[in-house]
């Protein structure tokens, strides 16, 4: 089999350790799990190999254009893009339409997901998802934000299609708000925002691999998010994590994924645990950061579980032996074995 996989902004020559250094810890480990293909992938310009036994291809300009001109030369793709801006929808579409196996999830499934009030209109009344209004940016926002705020209360205002914690404001006021949208708008292409209700507790993720119809849960996630200044911003995290609600969380995401029919391979599912209660934020129908931490303690390797998924086979028990930190440092992700 031919495989390409590619990470899109490396692929694309962004100079931004904000945006690269999540994205790069990924390919790098997808390339050392998945060596045995001699996978190749994207780069800018000549480089010198992140793996053995891989082989670096240039491109020459945009990634979508590149893989119009160049995908059928492939049996199988998988991409690791974020869903801002379409951009997953969109580079995996072109993949589909060439006839080129996909390692991950189907264009309708992430399409789904990547606005987060779509989503949210499929989980809501099934699993417990945080309410989630749609805003539009040309509304009377002042009157909106005046109703909003008359009580006490935090919301969360954010991209519809945004990723990571970009954009992302934790706001109590009036003058909060429209400063927050006035953020927003660096942030999205669409005409449109979410709002959320603001639920206090830690924030997690749970990964999980999906063969389209059943999910099987690999793991709890701590995040290390903070808030300041009302802006939200993610550090890193911890795998895995134990919880008085590690099952109710699992067994929800679960749940979650499994009302999207056609999500497959790696899965993120981001959520709050309160006191007594969990509450589902969204869900990555792509490749998660926790990866790179996961496919250290893992008893299989990640690489090819996340292409059996795809095929069909799921893993029958999936074990964890210790625990691992990851966080941003610098233009690189740092990983340190906890345990």
């Amino acid at each position: 089999m031919k495989l390409l996989v590619f990470e899109y902004a490396t692929a694309s020559g962004v100079d931004d350790p904000f945006i690269t250094v999540e994205g790069l810890a990924m390919l790098e480990g997808v390339l050392d799990d998945l060596k045995e293909f001699k996978p190749h992938y994207l780069v800018p310009k000549e480089s010198s190999e992140l793996i053995s036994d891989t082989v670096p291809i240039v491109v020459n300009g945009d990634v979508g254009h590149w893989l119009n001109m160049h995908i059928k030369e492939y049996d199988a793709c998988l991409p690791i893009v974020p869903e801002e801006d379409g951009l997953l929808h969109d580079l995996t579409q072109i993949i589909e339409r060439n006839g080129v196996k996909v390692f991950g999830s189907n264009s309708n499934a992430i399409q789904l997901t990547t606005d987060k009030f779509e989503m949210y209109k499929v989980l809501a009344g099934k699993v417990p998802v945080i309410k989630t209004e749609k805003i539009y940016f040309k509304q009377e926002l002042e009157e909106l934000g005046r109703a909003v705020f008359q009580g006490s209360g935090l919301k969360v205002i954010k991209p519809a299609d945004g990723v990571s914690s970009s954009g992302v404001m934790v706001v109590a006021s009036l003058e909060e708000f429209l400063d927050g949208v006035n953020n927003i708008q660096k942030f999205t292409k669409l005409p449109y925002f979410v709002m959320q209700d603001y639920k206090p507790g830690h924030s997690v993720s749970v990964s999980l691999l999906s063969n389209g119809k059943t999910a099987v849960p690999i793991s709890l996630n701590l995040q290390d998010v903070e808030i300041e200044s009302c802006k939200v911003s993610y550090h890193g995290g911890k795998v895995p994590y134990d919880h008085d609600l590690s099952v109710l969380a699992k067994d929800i995401a679960k749940q979650a994924v499994e009302l999207f029919e056609g999500i497959m391979g790696f899965v993120g599912v981001d959520l709050i645990l309160g006191e007594d209660e969990v509450h589902l934020v969204e869900i990555n129908s792509r490749l998660t950061t926790p990866y790179v931490a996961l496919r250290r303690i893992t008893n299989i390797n990640l690489g090819r579980a996340l292409m059996n998924s795809v095929d069909g086979e799921l893993p029958a028990d999936i074990q964890l032996d210790g625990q691992v930190g990851f966080y941003k440092e610098g233009k690189s992700l740092r990983v340190s074995v906890l345990k």
